[in-house]
This record gives C-alpha cells, structure tokens and sequence, in this order.
C-alpha cells in the first residue's frame, strides 16, 4: 500500500453513492450501476459505497454486502473505492475485509452511534479495526468536537494506516485549529458536510469534500472542486451559490431529508424510485417541485 499515493488520491470529490431500491423495497442493482457509471464518467475519482447517504443504518448486512458487489465492479480500474464500515469493531472488521476482498483499497469507519463515547474508547475502537487491516487506508468520520488534535496523532502513531480524516463539524475555526494541531501534511482532511463547507474548509485546509450531489450533477461538483485546488474563491462562490438551495433542502428539519432530496433528484432524472427507509420519508410536493426548478437550471438530465 503506497500511503502517499492514496493520500493524494483522496485530495478529491469523495461522492457517496446512494442505495435505490425496487417496488419490493430491496436493493436496484441495476440502478445503482447507473448511477455508478455516471459518477465515474463525470469524473469522479473516488466513490463511497455505505456511507449516510447510502442509508447505511437500514441496509441489512446482506443489502450492505450487495452494494459493496455493484459498486466495486463500478468503480474498479476506474475510481478509488472508499468503503464505510461501523457498528460494533467486529462487525466493521468484518466488513472491511469484506470489501477489501472486492478491490476496496480504504474504508471510512463512520463516527460510532454509542451513547457513552469517550476519547478514550474512539482512539481504541478506531485502533482495533485499523490494526485488523493493515492493508488498508483508513478514513475516520468525525462529527464529535470532543475528538481533538491530540486523539488523531494518537491514533496515526499506533496504526499508520490512517491517513486521512473525513471532518463533518459545521465549524471551521475549530477545524483549522484541529488540522494544523494534528498536521495538514500527515492526513488528508477531507471536508465531510458536502459543497457548502468546501470553500470555507478548503480555505483553512480541507482538501477535499464529499458531496452526495456528484450522483446527480458530477460534473458540478469537479468543477468546484478543481476551483479550490486553484485557490479560485470567486469561481467557487458562483458554484456555492448555484448548488446552495439543494443543499439547504437537504439540511432543512435537522437534516430529515438529507437523503430523499439526492433520491428524488435522481428519480426525476431517470434513476430509479425516490423511496427512502424510515425513519426517513419522501420530501413534500412543494419540495419535489423546487427540486425540479433546480434541476432545470443545473441543465442535468
């Protein structure tokens, strides 16, 4: 594994790719080949399969399997793989071997859900999976503020498999700090609340972000990606403000949308049925029409 080679690699648009299901509510695979194909061929250089987007928390363990399959035969020769994991350590270990075995060469251990977290047992938790595959790039998903510079450089000395970390924290004078404390050389900090934190984040450090918009509009997000790697603020901020009403239909309610928007976005494109799982639920009809105004304006089809 050559770890600067996958650090730059991950210096990207790091889309997530949604799950889509059939009328019988199980996995469309061949829809999310669609939407696979689409991301490669607009660019996109790395793909994220089981991430939130994908309805990590209400795939089965066979679902979450399936999508691994379709995404690594999408994504081989042709993007990086990023494979989210959680749960208990086992299960992520589990997994991540799993999807490692399909050609993934990094996981994303997503922020563990246990109410009782401490530093502590994050630096143990991350410790545990990253050690079980040492082959592996590992990309922890922070959205704790009590996860410092101190935790990160902890957890890199003992396992130097983890090399970047995906920062989902709307605040980024504490990212600032944070990232230099713990070196903007030695991860590559990847800004993980999508388009809207990218310029903000990329000004102070981020070198990438993630976007589960790339499905719908790949060629958007490479572009506002390519103008922060150019420093190219103005350009950015006219692709912020294009893309900002979709994203903040994403963020309204505390984020109760987040995914139906990308879901039905696609659905009016073409790309397969906008049902979600609880505890999310289709967006309301005014909201369906404000997505289709904004596809009209983005050109995508």
């Amino acid at each position: 594994m050559d770890l600067s080679a996958l650090r730059s690699r991950l210096a990207a648009v790091v889309a997530i790719t949604p799950t889509p299901f059939t009328d019988e509510d199980t996995v469309d695979r061949p829809t999310l080949e669609r939407v696979v194909a689409r991301l490669v061929d607009g660019g996109i250089d790395v793909v994220t399969v089981n991430g939130n987007t994908g309805e990590f928390y209400c795939l089965t363990p066979a679902e979450r399997r399936t999508v691994v399959d379709v995404v690594a035969d999408g994504a081989r020769g042709r993007a990086l793989l990023l494979a989210g994991v959680g749960f208990d350590a086992g299960t992520a270990i589990e997994e991540a071997r799993y999807a490692q075995e399909r050609g993934a060469e990094a996981i994303m251990v997503h922020q563990p859900v246990h109410p009782y977290l401490s530093p502590e047992g994050w630096i143990d938790y991350h410790r545990r999976i990253a050690s079980a595959v040492p082959d592996l790039a590992v990309v922890p998903y922070v959205k704790n503020p009590a996860i410092g510079a101190g935790h990160f450089t902890e957890l890199a000395d003992a396992c130097p498999n983890v090399i970047a970390v995906k920062y989902a924290l709307p605040d980024t004078g504490a990212f600032a700090v944070v990232a230099r404390q713990a070196g903007l050389e030695r991860f590559t900090w990847i800004a993980g609340l999508a388009e809207l934190s990218a310029p903000g984040y990329a000004a102070v450090g981020a070198r990438g972000f993630t976007s589960g918009l790339a499905a719908i509009a790949p060629q958007v997000s490479v572009t506002l990606q390519d103008t922060l790697r150019r420093e190219d603020y103005d350009s950015a901020m006219k692709i912020w403000d294009s893309v900002r009403e979709f994203e903040e239909l994403r963020l309204a309610r505390n984020s109760a949308d987040n995914v139906s928007v990308v879901k039905e976005a696609l659905h009016q494109i073409g790309l397969g049925n906008p049902w979600v799982r609880s505890p999310s639920t289709r967006p309301k009809e005014h909201d369906r029409r404000r997505i289709t105004a904004i596809l009209e304006t983005w050109g995508v089809k």
